[in-house]
């Protein structure tokens, strides 16, 4: 190759393309190719001089490699990345001179990457692609292809936070392509960065909405589907989740998935048990698992009281490990909501398996928050919750969880009161209309 190279270059000018082209083209056609790397190599180092052979003839030259080894020319894959690898190693220092074909060397070898699923690597290469250059920019609508594709490679390998840089600069192309497999692929990586970044709520919308895109798999949308229910289920306690919870259990088709059972019990505000709560725990994803730090006030307000320590079944945890955690600890104390009028700090705390303080404190700011309604008597050690008072006045304590001393009689839940004042309702109803049809001789005694 190096006899032959010093040969062209003692060429005319306007001999050397035709030249170099012929040389390449019979270098790419040997039935050996153990050999094409290295003399590829030689050959591009050469092309790539502008002071031997031309900057017109080397751009030339290096185009035809570029589309060469695009077109298959190199059969074998580990051949064909280390040549495009060491072509971009020697015409990267050159790039003001060999931009377009640089691009395109990069999204080639991004594609190998690809197929060894080496997500991280093949992302890193597309960043390289001059997307915005004095000499040459790409349209609106390419950039955000590019874009898209290194978040989802990102993604992949769960990078969350590199990839969110590059979906704020994919939001502000969003509207430059009609192409609605693109649009897709950029609402999926909307929903799947909520997900990493513990944005719950929002994941789980963005992926119920996708879930009835027509246009994708339907088994891949039975699989966004059950996204859409984890999210939910570890998304913050609240009104807005409980909203969130009503339109997936609405939806048929979530009868059909695994987690259907905690998103029932969720929806219909049951208190979860920990055996339901592990084999939710196992369908799920390593970031949905993540640990989760208590802060040095909420530690400090979580400290277990001496009168609290003398009772040994009284738990010492001063507040939830891991989101889901968290998440099923809010939801059972908005569960607890639905069914008593108020409850001890010691029973709260039996029933999520918290000191009673780390209980109080769990409450105290979800009432803060705005997604519990009550309030806190600090010197009874309660927790009241509104709701369902208005129907009587009497008001009875904590039922069921930690003993409250009081002189007025426990009447029961809200909920058991209501239904058994509707219950009177109507029998008193029933009983005044027989009573009409009776006056009217519409009723006839039995003989």
């Amino acid at each position: 190759m190096e006899a032959k190279l010093t040969h062209l270059a003692t060429l005319a000018q306007k001999d050397k393309t035709p030249a170099y082209l012929a040389l390449l083209s019979e270098t790419l056609s040997r039935p050996d190719p153990s050999t094409l790397p290295a003399d590829l190599h030689t050959l591009v180092d050469a092309v790539a001089n502008p002071d031997i052979v031309g900057l017109v003839t080397g751009r030339q030259v290096i185009s035809e490699l570029v589309k060469s080894i695009g077109a298959s020319a190199i059969s074998d894959h580990d051949i064909r990345k280390r040549v495009v690898e060491d072509a971009l190693a020697t015409l990267q220092p050159r790039i003001a001179s060999y931009e377009e074909q640089v691009n395109s060397l990069r999204f080639q070898l991004a594609d190998l990457l690809e197929t060894e699923e080496e997500w991280t690597e093949a992302a890193r290469v597309l960043m390289g692609v001059s997307l915005d250059s004095g000499s040459r920019s790409l349209p609106d609508e390419d950039k955000f292809r590019v874009y898209v594709r290194i978040i989802r490679l990102l993604l992949e390998d769960e990078d969350s936070v590199q990839a969110e840089t590059y979906y704020n600069r994919a939001a502000s192309l969003s509207n430059s392509t009609s192409n609605k497999e693109i649009q897709l692929q950029f609402k999926l990586c909307q929903a799947r960065i909520s997900d990493y970044a513990r944005k719950f709520l929002e994941a789980a919308m963005r992926y119920h909405e996708l879930s009835w895109v027509a246009e994708i798999d339907e088994e891949e949308r039975k699989q966004i589907l059950s996204h859409a229910v984890t999210c939910a289920v570890l998304a913050p306690a609240g009104p807005n989740r409980s909203r969130v919870l009503a339109s997936l259990y609405r939806d048929e088709r979530s009868a059909e998935l695994p987690t259907y059972n905690i998103l029932s019990k969720m929806f219909l505000d049951r208190i979860l048990r920990p055996a339901e709560v592990k084999s939710f725990e196992d369908s799920l994803r390593p970031h949905q698992l993540a640990k989760i730090s208590i802060s040095g006030n909420d530690r400090l307000a979580s400290a277990v009281d001496e009168d609290d320590l003398a009772d040994p079944s009284t738990s010492t945890r001063k507040g939830p490990s891991t989101v889901l955690d968290r998440a099923v600890m809010e939801h059972n104390v908005l569960a607890s909501s639905k069914i008593y009028n108020n409850i001890t700090f010691r029973g709260l705390g039996t029933l999520l398996d918290l000191a009673p303080s780390a209980a109080e404190t769990m409450a105290r700011k979800m009432i803060e928050q705005g997604r519990l309604k009550g309030s806190i008597d600090q010197v009874d050690k309660l927790i009241w919750f509104e709701g369902g008072r208005e129907e009587d006045d009497a008001q009875g304590k904590a039922g069921g969880l930690g003993d409250v001393e009081q002189t007025s009689e426990a009447t029961g839940a809200p909920f058991t009161k209501r239904w058994d004042m509707q219950i009177r309702t109507t029998a008193a109803n029933l009983e005044a209309i027989v009573q009409h049809l009776a006056i009217q001789g519409l009723i006839q005694a039995p003989a």
